[in-house]
């Protein structure tokens, strides 16, 4: 019974997004493109249904190991420290003073478009700082909790979760934060923001995604973690979070629209900023998913097909 309700799920998921993509896109070609493109996916993601929902619902089995694995995580990673858990909002905030000073204070960035450049600043730094920590803990969640991995009884695809999800904590309070000087400047709150939690589960599925497969790799490739680091590095200046992307020439802009980060960050500034639905931007939308379906089945497949042979290589 299970299995046909996840199956007819993925069927009315399927037809939503070629409506939706048929209404929305301004070119029936392309529109017919995307359309078939998903259908491409959707009818391999049948394909491989079974090795798929076994590893969802598995997911979803443990969802109450995951949470309290990720409550413990996020409290023991401050332990012995005289501030505590106070660490995971005071960096945040430092570095978002320390970039605000450079910018508005140092270099005289001006107001964008109307909005504050502090308030714009904020709002596309949040997303990163959710990115950065998930990114990096759950790369390295294999390596830390390698006394779980060992054990033949535990399931292993519950940890990178675990590493996503603490990092999510810490995330669900600075969302509150863009919104709250938001207000401070006179405005109202707007139906517009509940798209934060559209965009709160983009993220959360794109780590996975990201995390299966770098978690999996370290352990066979030690040097995974020191690129993390660089692409992270690097990563920041590449996403237009602290200028604008008008700064370059049109022609290039979609380059950097390819980052799915992008998409992310500026879907954050139109539910609290811009106020712009994310509908209006089906193909930037429909590229986003394309890309994350197709990482997390690879990812997951990745580590599915390695993990037997963790507990050798830890």
């Amino acid at each position: 019974m299970k299995k046909r309700l996840f199956c007819a799920f993925f069927i009315v998921f399927a037809v939503l997004v070629n409506a939706l993509i048929i209404r929305k896109g301004p070119e029936f070609a392309v529109n017919i493109i995307l359309c078939a493109v998903f259908d491409i996916i959707f009818i391999l993601i049948m394909y491989r249904y079974d090795s798929l929902y076994t590893s969802l619902t598995e997911m979803f089995g443990c969802r109450r190991l995951i949470l309290s694995l990720a409550k413990n995580d996020f409290k023991t990673k401050y332990v012995g420290s005289l501030l505590g858990m106070l660490w995971a909002f005071i960096r945040p905030v430092i570095t978002v003073l320390v970039y605000w000073f450079v910018f508005q204070v140092g270099l005289g960035s001006q107001d964008v478009n109307g909005c504050p450049f502090v308030l714009w600043l904020i709002t596309g730094l949040v997303p990163w700082f959710f990115f950065a920590e998930a990114l990096s803990g759950g790369t390295a969640s294999l390596l830390e909790y390698q006394y779980l991995v060992k054990k033949i009884v535990f399931k292993i695809s519950t940890i990178p979760l675990v590493k996503v999800f603490s990092a999510l904590f810490v995330h669900v309070f600075f969302i509150l934060l863009p919104v709250v000087i938001y207000c401070c400047y006179g405005n109202m709150p707007h139906v517009y923001m509940l798209q934060l939690f559209y965009y709160l589960v983009c993220m959360v599925v794109f780590m996975l995604a990201v995390v299966y497969f770098t978690s999996a790799i370290v352990l066979f490739f030690k040097d995974t973690i020191q690129i993390i680091g660089v692409i992270l590095e690097i990563g920041i200046w590449l996403t237009p979070i602290m200028w604008q992307l008008t700064l370059i020439p049109e022609k290039f802009q979609w380059l950097f629209k390819l980052n799915p980060m992008y998409y992310i960050v500026y879907g954050y500034r139109d539910s609290i900023i811009s106020k712009v639905w994310f509908w209006d931007k089906m193909y930037l939308t429909c590229y986003f998913w394309i890309l994350t379906i197709l990482m997390f089945a690879g990812g997951l497949k990745i580590f599915n097909r390695l993990k037997v042979h963790f507990a050798d290589v830890l």
